[in-house]
């Protein structure tokens, strides 16, 4: 019997390594990270902190062209952690989250 993993992806990731502040629990751990790749319905990042499986998250990230009609725009994600990956080095943890809502913000002029 072979196993066989499913991806229960929405839709194909875009790889991008885009900084993000990490909010989760309300407010228990604030963090940052980086992505690794996303779509509108999921998200995975690596972040120096520990986040338990079943949090819940909040970001602020710009999101690429390929995801938004060509201009990048900044959003603020809510979104549920499914997977934590243990670092096999001692470094950053992997961190896959399903998005829940995708708020637009709007531009500030400078």
């Amino acid at each position: 019997m072979t196993d066989v993993k499913r991806d229960r992806r929405s839709g194909e990731r875009v790889a991008a390594r885009v900084p993000v502040p990490i909010n989760a629990q309300a407010g228990s751990v604030e963090t940052t990270g980086f992505t690794r790749d996303l779509n509108k319905g999921g998200i995975f990042l690596y972040t120096d902190s520990r986040i338990v499986a079943g949090s819940e998250l909040e970001m602020v990230l710009i999101l690429p062209p390929e995801l938004t009609q060509g201009t990048r725009q900044w959003v603020c994600c809510r979104a549920s952690v499914v997977r934590v990956e243990d670092s096999e080095d001692g470094g950053d943890f992997g961190v896959a989250a399903s998005i829940r809502s995708l708020e637009v913000l709007p531009e500030i002029p400078s």
